[in-house]
């Protein structure tokens, strides 16, 4: 079951669990992550997008200079361009959490 904002789950407990899942003591589980994203970082780094299969991928993206408003003052200022790092879940990810049942843990 899918219980929204069911809590946030930390670097710590998500290492305990992969660890248990995997079978790998907590260091070695800690270095596979460490090792993961440090590669990740870096192919991002490089301009280069991250997909992995059954979860999504992973791009920077340039957003281009624009003209904002400030609502308050009404003045106009210019954006400058910057870099964003987006997420594009899987078509697979995406069917997965459709089919799974929604409660509503704040009510």
């Amino acid at each position: 079951m899918f219980y929204f904002k069911a809590g946030i789950l930390n670097n710590k407990e998500f290492t305990s669990e992969l660890s248990r899942r995997l079978g790998y003591t907590l260091k070695d589980t800690s270095d596979l992550i460490a090792s993961l994203l440090s590669n990740m970082t870096r192919q991002l780094e490089e301009g280069n997008a991250v997909s992995i299969q059954t979860f999504g991928t992973f791009e920077v993206k340039k957003k281009a200079e624009r003209i904002s408003v400030n609502p308050n003052t009404k003045q106009r200022m210019l954006v400058p361009p910057k870099l964003v790092l987006t997420y594009k879940p899987s078509t697979l990810l995406k069917e997965k959490f459709k089919q799974l049942p929604f409660i509503n843990s704040e009510l």
